[in-house]
């Protein structure tokens, strides 16, 4: 399937059903469709083909969203482009993906001057605010209905914190199989609702595509405000919503939570960093139905999952073990485990989590080397490091980058921090691993505390150790008011490392 065909699913249910809603208006599916076919028919008359890569650089907005429609609609490829990015790092990915056309808010014009010189694929840019009704008056014709090249369906951005960016190819096949496992993996009872608070560029965009075919509404918010989010689940009765854990922590702080009415939840979605188990039972018991989603962007979303359900034992109480669990393998991913020599391991063995199936990238555009090593003895290599225990339920102890290697022992940053997260003054936190001459690396946690919180730092080290042994408590405790974060709320512990080094 096109990306489109969602749209069009859903238009075939119901064309007068709201499909996309923001500020309280909503573009019913029949709106939505014949937008796309505009911005396909513009396209085309702008010279895009078929297989041409077109950027789209913008907030959560609806008419940018349904740009990516018209894109799929005209045969050519979405790259999405993170409004908050550095502006060398989308320059690099315009430049590595060959983007034709560059579809973008007013607001990033600035952005947009200083890096569209230099790329000479980009011939055409379009300002939502600005061109945009000469862009659609451009084209004589709306039947523009094409098909894509060789399945390619989407290019993103890796991020490129460690050097020039990867862009991973998706295909329609790798989406179609996303969107299969997410229907079969999670409750859908009567017309969902998803409420996009995160970046339709990243999670929150891919996980529109099952709800369009099943006739649901999106209701997009255009900016983050966790108080704004509570009153939409509300008002609009959402069904489906996904945050990071980051975001659902600020939910769970926030005073108007537990006087939400959340009955209409069927399934919030979290992912993208660990979740704290502590906070993941809190959320349980004030929020509702939480959903568990482990994947990357080369294997989109859907790696392992964890149904509202399975959150629970057979006698409804919550299953606390598994709390700490990334789900057990998706329906269409076969999942194992790997050593350093390719070979697989046991049952309760720790390696690298290494997967399969039609979920998996085509590869890194441009970057066979790349590609080769992520697909080396056959798997894809998620650079997870994990184990799966006798009910086939996989935990992920740590990025193999993260681990701390300290007086010759191997300490799991992400244990350290599930530990440091139950200590009730503790917001958030991240566990890096510092040069020491004694130790090797000496374990080190940067805390971000609750609002009026204070701790002692002896404490703090004595908590850990009581709950982990004295190998793994942190030697080294710093106390921020805020985390460095990426543009999906990840904490960049390479961040953490530049900032507690000191210069030789």
């Amino acid at each position: 399937m096109r990306l489109v065909d969602y749209l069009d699913k859903g238009a075939s249910l119901d064309p007068d059903a709201p499909c996309l809603t923001t500020d309280g208006v909503s573009r019913t599916y029949a709106e939505v469709r014949e937008l796309s076919f505009r911005v396909a028919a513009a396209l085309a008359a702008r010279g895009v083909v078929p297989g041409d890569r077109v950027a789209v650089l913008s907030g959560n907005d609806p008419t940018a969203f349904t740009c990516v429609f018209g894109i799929s609609r005209a045969g050519a490829v979405w790259c999405p482009i993170n409004p908050r990015n550095e502006a060398y790092e989308n320059r690099e990915l315009l430049d590595l993906f060959g983007c034709k056309a560059l579809i973008y808010q007013e607001s990033f014009a600035p952005l947009v001057a200083k890096i569209r010189d230099g790329l000479p694929d980009l011939t055409t840019l379009v300002c939502l605010e600005t061109d945009w009704d000469s862009f659609l008056s451009a084209s004589s014709s709306d039947d523009v209905d094409l098909a894509p090249v060789d399945d390619l369906a989407m290019i993103v951005g890796t991020g490129g914190t460690t050097g020039r960016p990867k862009g991973v190819e998706l295909t329609g096949a790798n989406l179609f199989a996303m969107t299969a496992i997410t229907l079969m993996s999670y409750p859908w009872a009567g017309l969902p609702t998803y409420l996009a608070l995160a970046p339709l560029t990243h999670a929150a965009g891919v996980l529109c595509f099952p709800v369009l075919a099943r006739g649901g509404e999106i209701v997009i918010m255009r900016r983050p405000d966790v108080a704004e989010f509570i009153t939409l689940l509300e008002r609009h009765r959402v069904t489906h919503t996904f945050l990071p854990p980051t975001l659902i922590y600020m939910v769970l702080a926030h005073p108007s939570l537990d006087a939400a009415d959340l009955s209409s939840l069927q399934c919030f979605w979290y992912g993208a960093a660990p979740m704290s188990a502590a906070r993941l039972a809190e959320a349980l018991s004030r929020i509702g139905p939480m959903a568990q989603l482990f994947g990357q962007t080369e294997a989109p979303m859907m790696i392992s999952t964890m149904a509202p359900a399975d959150h629970y034992r057979p006698d409804g109480s919550v299953a606390e073990a598994r709390l700490s669990s990334a789900g057990r393998p998706s329906p269409l991913v076969t999942v194992a485990i790997m050593g350093p020599g390719g070979d697989l391991l046991p049952r309760g063995a720790t390696g690298e989590i290494v997967a399969r199936g039609p979920l998996v990238m085509r590869g890194y555009h441009r970057d066979p080397d790349a590609t080769a090593a992520a697909s080396a003895h056959g798997w894809h290599h998620t650079g997870d490091i994990g184990y799966l225990d006798d009910d086939n339920y996989l935990y992920i102890v740590d990025r193999a980058k993260d681990m701390v290697i300290t007086g010759g022992f191997n300490v799991y940053s992400t244990e350290v921090e599930q530990a440091l997260m139950q200590h009730p003054a503790v917001q958030d936190c991240a566990v890096i691993g510092l040069p020491d001459d004694k130790w090797g690396e000496r374990v080190t946690a940067i805390l971000q505390l609750r609002d009026g919180a204070t701790v002692d730092k002896a404490e703090i080290a004595a908590f850990v150790k009581e709950r982990l042994g004295s190998v793994k408590a942190p030697k080294q405790i710093e106390i921020w008011e805020d985390l460095p974060r990426s543009k999906v709320g990840k904490i960049l512990k390479a961040d953490l490392r530049t900032r507690l080094t000191p210069e030789s």
